[in-house]
C-alpha cells in the first residue's frame, strides 16, 4: 500500500483560495440576515451556497491535482459534477436554515449535519470520481467517520459564529473573516482526514483487482448512499419548516389585520369607538397630574339622512370618506379623528383650550361646507359641532361626550352649521337624570320593579264606586316609589314600554280575577295602552292569552288609549278598536280636548267611554267659557251613547258643575286617590270623599 506525499506550497494556496471564498460566501449570508428585499432574498441565497460550495469542490479537487499520486490519475466529469451539485445543494440550504429569525438547537444540529454532510458526500463522490493506473483506492472506515464528524462540528460552530454575531457593529470584517476561518479549516480538515484514510494498493492480479474494485465500491456507495439520505431527510424538514414558517407568518398577519379591524371603522379607515376607550384611558392617565385640557369636538352632519334618501347610500359612503379625508388634513401629533355612529366624527385635541377647540371647530366648518363632487353630482352639507373640555366638563369618557353630545344638540337648535361649548344648565341636568333613569329602566324591567296603584271612578249621582284605573308605579330601589311622568317617556323611547304594557295588563287581568266575586264595584279596570303598544302587532294575541290564562270576562276590562293616538291613523286605529270590541273588551278615550280630533271622527270611533281631560276641568267656574265648552261635550257625547268621565275633579265647586252639567262619572283627588290593592279593598264605602284621602 502507498500513501501519498503533498506539495505544502500549493496546499497553503488552495486553503487562501478557499478562505476567500468562504468569505465572499458569508457576507452574502450577512445580507440575508440583516433582512433583504424578498425578491432578491431567494438569489442572495442561491449565490451564498454557489460560493460556498465552489469554495469547497475547489479546494479538494485542487489539492487532488496537486498531491503527488502513485500513478497517472484520472475523473469521471458526471461523478465530478454530481459532486459540486452535493456540495451546492448541502450549502444553500444549510445556510438558508441558519439564516432564519431564531437558531434553536435542533436547527443549529440540523444545519451543521447537512453541510458536514455536504461537505463529506462531496468528498467521497469526487474520490469515486477519480481513478489512478495500476492503484486501487482503499479506505479506512473508522477515519472516513471521524472526516465526517470533523465536517459537521466545524460546520455548526461556524453557524453558530455566524449567528450570533449577525447584529454585530463593531469588528463585522472580523467576525466575517472568523467564520470564513473556521469554514476553510474545517474543509481542509476533513479533506486531508479523509485522504490520510486511504491507501493506495498496486493492483497484480485482475481476480484481486475486481475484488479491491468491488471492496472500494460498496465502500464509497455505502458513505454516498447515507449521506444521500441525510441530505434528503433534512431537506424534506426543511421544506417543511419552511411551510410552517410561511404559515406562522401569514396567521400573523392575519391577527394583525384582525386586531386592527377591531379598532378601526371599516368604510373610512378611521378609529372607532373601540380605539375610543383604549386612547381615552391613555390620554387621562398622562394628563391626570398635570391637568392639561383636552377638547372633545363632536361632530354631526346636518340632515345627512337627506343625502341617502335622494341620492343612494353608496353616495352617502362616499360622501362620508372624502370628509374624512378632508379632515384628516388637520390633523398633527397632538390630535386625532375618529368615526363614532353613523355620520358622527370625535375629533380630539390633546393640550388645547378652549379658544383653540373653537378655531379649530370654525375650520372644520369651513372645510365641509365647501362642495363634494361625487359621481358627478355636487353635494352639500353642512355640520352642527358640541365641545366639550377635560377636566372641566367632565372627567370620564362617558360624562365628556355625553356634555359634547349635549353642545351639539344645542347648536342645531341654534339653526345648525355652528358650534357650541358645552354648559351646565337645569335642562342638561335633567337629560343626564333622565339618561340614568333610562339606565336604570332596563333593570326594572328585567326584575318587574312595579307596581299598580288603582283610582277609583265614581258615579255623578250617590257617589258609588263604578269602576277604577290602574295606574303604574316604578318602586325604584334607590329613589323610591316614581310617578309614571317621570320614566314613561324613556321607556318609550327605548321600547321597554312594550313590556312594561303587557306586565300592566297581566297585572290587571289578574287583580280583576281577585275582585270578580268580592268586590265587583272595581271593575271595569282601565289600563292605558301607549301609542306604541296600541299598534303592535301582537297586542290581540296577547290579549287573548291573557283572558284565557287567567279566566277574566272580558267585559270586566277596560282599554284606554289618548286622543292622540287614535287620532294618529284613524282607519288603523279604527280596525283595532273593533277588533278588541269583537272581543268584549270596553273602550275609552282618554284626555279628550288636548288631541286634534273632532265629533266627525269620534262618530265613527267604536268607544264606550270619553275622558274630558282635566285642563277643561282646571279652571272651571260658574258662567265660564270651560263650562260652556264642556256642557256642548257632554251633551253631544251623551247623544252619541258614550258615558262621559270627567278627570282631573280637585275641588266641591267643580263636581257641583259636572254634575249640573250632566256628567255621568267623575274621577280626581276630591273624590280618591290612587292607591294600591290592599288600601283600595278596606276602603270604607260609607262616604266616598272621605273613603280615599
Amino acid at each position: 500500500m502507498t500513501q501519498m506525499p503533498y506539495d505544502y506550497t500549493l496546499v497553503f494556496g488552495s486553503v487562501i483560495a478557499a478562505l476567500l471564498a468562504c468569505y465572499f460566501a458569508v457576507s452574502l449570508e450577512q445580507i440575508l440576515f440583516r433582512g433583504a428585499r424578498p425578491k432578491y432574498e431567494k438569489l442572495i441565497l442561491i449565490c451564498s451556497g454557489a460560493l460556498l460550495s465552489a469554495a469547497i469542490w475547489s479546494m479538494h479537487f485542487f489539492d487532488l491535482l496537486v498531491s503527488h499520486m502513485p500513478g497517472v490519475q484520472s475523473f469521471d466529469y458526471s461523478l465530478t459534477f454530481a459532486s459540486y451539485l452535493i456540495a451546492f445543494a448541502a450549502s444553500t440550504v444549510a445556510v438558508w436554515l441558519t439564516t432564519r429569525f431564531t437558531l434553536p438547537l435542533p436547527r443549529l444540529i440540523l444545519g451543521a449535519v447537512l453541510m458536514g454532510a455536504g461537505i463529506a458526500g462531496m468528498h467521497y463522490a469526487g474520490m469515486l470520481g477519480m481513478s489512478v493506473e495500476g492503484y486501487a483506492l482503499r479506505h479506512d472506515p473508522l477515519i472516513a467517520v471521524c472526516s465526517v464528524l470533523i465536517a459537521i462540528g466545524g460546520s455548526g460552530l461556524a453557524f453558530l459564529l455566524a449567528f450570533r454575531n449577525r447584529h454585530a457593529r463593531k469588528y463585522r470584517t472580523a467576525v466575517k473573516f472568523a467564520v470564513a476561518l473556521i469554514l476553510t479549516l474545517t474543509i481542509a480538515a476533513m479533506h486531508y482526514t479523509g485522504m490520510a484514510g486511504i491507501r493506495f494498493v498496486p493492483v497484480n492480479a485482475v481476480h484481486l483487482q475486481l475484488k479491491l474494485e468491488s471492496g472500494h465500491d460498496l465502500q464509497l456507495l455505502t458513505v454516498l448512499f447515507v449521506t444521500g439520505l441525510v441530505l434528503a431527510v433534512a431537506f424534506c424538514v426543511a421544506l417543511l419548516e419552511r411551510r410552517l414558517e410561511e404559515r406562522s407568518r401569514q396567521l400573523s398577519k392575519a391577527n394583525r389585520e384582525l386586531a386592527n379591524q377591531a379598532v378601526q371603522d371599516n368604510l373610512t379607515k378611521l378609529p372607532n369607538r373601540l380605539f375610543l376607550a383604549e386612547y381615552a384611558h391613555f390620554l387621562f392617565t398622562g394628563h391626570s397630574s398635570s391637568q392639561e385640557p383636552i377638547a372633545f369636538l363632536y361632530i354631526d352632519l346636518d340632515r345627512f339622512k337627506a343625502v341617502n334618501d335622494v341620492f343612494g347610500h353608496h353616495i352617502g359612503d362616499q360622501l362620508l370618506i372624502q370628509l374624512a379625508n378632508r379632515l384628516h388634513r388637520m390633523l398633527d401629533g397632538q390630535s386625532k379623528l375618529l368615526r363614532i355612529g353613523g355620520d358622527e366624527f370625535l375629533m380630539v385635541l390633546e393640550s388645547a383650550s378652549a379658544e383653540q377647540a373653537a378655531l379649530a371647530a370654525e375650520k372644520i366648518l369651513a372645510l365641509i361646507q365647501d362642495s363634494f363632487l361625487i359621481a358627478g353630482k355636487e353635494i352639500n352639507v353642512s355640520a352642527s359641532i358640541g365641545i366639550a373640555m377635560y377636566p372641566e366638563h367632565g372627567s370620564s369618557l362617558q360624562d365628556l361626550l355625553i356634555n359634547a353630545d349635549a353642545a351639539m344638540l344645542t347648536s342645531k337648535y341654534q339653526g345648525r352649521s355652528t358650534y357650541s361649548v358645552f354648559c351646565y344648565t337645569a335642562d342638561q341636568q335633567e337629560a343626564k337624570s333622565q339618561t340614568r333613569l333610562i339606565n336604570d329602566l332596563y333593570k326594572a324591567v328585567e326584575d318587574q320593579q312595579f307596581v299598580l296603584f288603582y283610582q277609583p271612578k265614581f258615579k255623578s249621582c250617590g257617589l258609588t264606586i263604578c269602576g277604577v284605573e290602574a295606574l303604574i308605579r316604578w318602586k325604584h330601589p334607590l329613589l323610591g316609589l316614581l310617578m309614571p311622568n317621570m320614566f314613561i317617556r324613556g321607556a318609550e323611547k327605548t321600547g321597554l314600554i312594550i313590556r312594561m304594557g303587557y306586565w300592566a295588563l297581566e297585572e290587571a287581568c289578574r287583580q280583576i280575577k281577585l275582585w270578580e266575586k268580592n268586590y265587583p264595584q272595581f271593575l271595569p279596570v282601565s289600563v292605558n295602552l301607549s301609542a306604541i303598544q296600541f299598534e303592535h302587532k301582537h297586542l290581540f294575541s296577547t290579549l287573548e292569552e291573557l283572558l284565557k290564562k287567567h279566566q277574566v270576562d272580558p267585559s270586566y276590562l277596560m282599554i284606554e288609549i289618548t286622543e292622540s293616538t287614535a287620532m294618529h291613523h284613524v282607519e288603523n286605529s279604527i280596525r283595532t278598536l273593533q277588533r278588541l270590541r269583537q272581543m268584549g273588551i270596553k273602550l275609552a278615550i282618554d284626555d279628550f280636548g288636548t288631541g286634534h280630533s273632532s265629533f266627525l271622527y269620534l262618530k265613527n270611533l267604536p268607544v264606550d267611554e270619553l275622558k274630558i281631560d282635566k285642563e277643561f276641568i282646571h279652571d272651571l267656574t260658574p258662567q265660564s267659557k270651560e263650562e260652556m265648552i264642556l256642557e256642548s261635550i257632554i251633551q253631544l257625547a251623551i247623544k252619541l251613547g258614550l258615558m262621559v268621565t270627567a278627570e282631573g275633579i280637585e275641588t266641591p265647586l267643580q263636581a257641583e258643575i259636572l254634575t249640573r252639567l250632566g256628567c255621568q262619572q267623575m274621577q280626581g283627588y276630591l273624590l280618591g286617590l290612587p292607591v294600591d290593592s290592599r288600601r283600595l279593598e278596606k276602603a270604607e264605602t260609607g262616604s266616598a270623599a272621605r273613603a280615599f284621602h
